[in-house]
């Protein structure tokens, strides 16, 4: 300490240089000053707590010879002095852990290195501001979801009456522990249904887990939904695993392509539906469970029953409430609001402003969608991903689109000479083909118009821009 006759006799920089040593010990990074031959000057109090050597182990000694006395894995000071600049790297201390080392040089008045300033930060901390950064972004996103607040929650559009009648069962059977079996085709979208399910019954603030049973390997299937004990075969984890029925004890487990199922663990999964029992691999203990089950397929079963793919017993167990979802296409009155929906939700996420000619939404209509709501979705996505003009219209759709027929209406001609010839004037040479063959077909505007979709006065000037009329 400074006495008070000392303080009357003595300047700012030496009051600085004796406390400098208390200074640097405020610090929550640790400091280690060396010289520019190495040689450990004096660190601080953090530096100890976070590498467990006390001072006397290295003041006055040289970076290398510590490294061979095992006190730390490797060294910054060499680098720093031979290049002049700072340096990072990451260390392994005596006690094990991991720390960050960034070493910077200080100059005497000839422009070489004196002295080496070391930092030391553990990286667990910089983990710790990793997380929080990350919590911080997420409720930034959820904050910027806000404006997304009038989007639909999921994708059930609900404009159909074969829909609306839909999900009033839905409702009536979510409210119930009943098994479900949902039916239609790939991409209908069974997981949405099978997730509306879960969140409208009682069991909603409880587990809901997919299993999707097309991508997991036939050896695995079992252990993946009953689970095994530690040592159960080769390797197992230590520890044991809990399965797909133990982990969604309470709540929903909802399995996916159920039709995939080999013949064997079909077997044991009516086991587990009829008894709500469940037992490990490498066990001879039985747990019970209490899971509401949701299978879903796009197979014929009864079929698969037939052939003998399926068990008969199972898929009467499965068969105690069904929902068979239509395909897109046999639900027109959901196609729109579907696509308005998605450009609304990929509109937001890509910062876009994409809408959909009045031509686009007529041949929406009239598409066959056989990749269903997934389909839809990927292609919208894929629309704004890659375009760049704000209206969609019938140049940037692919020809599987454009040369589909339907309703009497050619969409396409299916031959076209487009060799050296600019796109606008191929999509004008389209178009024109297109109304061409309507007017051939229909023989007056208004008919047109109600086929695509579109007003009446929208086709006469088309036709009269084609010259089809005059």
């Amino acid at each position: 300490m400074i006495s008070k006759e000392q303080k009357g006799s003595i300047n700012h920089s030496q009051i600085i240089e004796v406390y400098i040593s208390q200074i640097l010990d405020i610090f929550n990074d640790g400091i280690y000053i060396s010289d520019n031959t190495g040689k450990t000057i004096w660190v601080n109090k953090a530096y100890k707590e976070l590498t467990g050597l006390e001072p006397e182990e290295i003041l006055g000694k040289y970076v290398k010879d510590l490294v061979r006395e095992g006190k730390f894995d490797n060294v910054l000071n060499p680098d720093v002095v031979k290049a002049s600049e700072p340096r990072s790297i990451v260390q392994v201390t005596k006690v094990g852990r991991k720390v960050v080392l960034n070493g910077y040089p200080i100059f005497d008045t000839d422009g070489k290195v004196a002295l080496v300033i070391t930092f030391i930060r553990d990286i667990s901390l910089l983990s710790q501001l990793k997380e929080q950064i990350a919590l911080q972004q997420e409720l930034i996103n959820k904050f910027h979801n806000l404006s997304t607040k009038d989007l639909p929650n999921s994708s059930i559009i609900v404009e159909s009456n074969i829909v609306k009648s839909l999900l009033h069962l839905l409702h009536n059977i979510a409210a119930t522990d009943a098994t479900v079996l949902l039916l239609g085709e790939t991409g209908v979208g069974k997981d949405i249904f099978a997730k509306k399910i879960h969140e409208e019954s009682a069991r909603s603030k409880k587990p809901f887990f997919k299993v999707d049973c097309t991508t997991i390997p036939e050896n695995l299937i079992e252990s993946e939904l009953f689970g095994y004990e530690a040592g159960a075969f080769s390797g197992a984890n230590t520890k044991g695993k809990p399965g797909f029925f133990e982990m969604a004890d309470g709540g929903t487990l909802f399995l996916d392509e159920i039709g995939e199922l080999p013949l064997a663990m079909q077997s044991k999964l009516l086991r587990a539906l009829q008894d709500q029992e469940i037992m490990r691999i490498g066990s001879t203990k039985v747990k019970k469970v209490d899971v509401r089950f949701i299978a879903a397929t796009n197979r014929n079963l009864e079929d698969n029953v037939k052939k003998g793919t399926f068990r008969s017993d199972l898929y009467y167990r499965l068969r105690v409430a069904v929902l068979n979802i239509p395909p897109l296409r046999e639900r027109k009155d959901d196609i729109i609001p579907l696509a308005k929906y998605f450009l609304k939700k990929f509109n937001f996420k890509y910062k876009k402003n994409l809408n959909l000619s009045e031509e686009v939404e007529s041949l929406f209509l009239n598409y066959t969608w056989p990749g269903n709501v997934r389909e839809m979705e990927n292609f919208i996505q894929s629309l704004a991903v890659t375009r760049e003009k704000n209206t969609i219209d019938l140049s940037d759709l692919p020809n599987n689109m454009l040369l589909e027929e339907n309703n009497n209406i050619v969409l396409l001609p299916t031959t076209l000479n487009i060799e050296d010839t600019p796109l606008n004037e191929i999509m004008d040479n389209i178009e024109r083909e297109i109304l061409k063959k309507a007017m051939d077909i229909h023989g007056n505007i208004s008919e047109i118009a109600d086929k695509f979709k579109v007003n009446r006065s929208t086709i006469f000037r088309k036709l009269k821009k084609y010259s089809l009329i005059k």
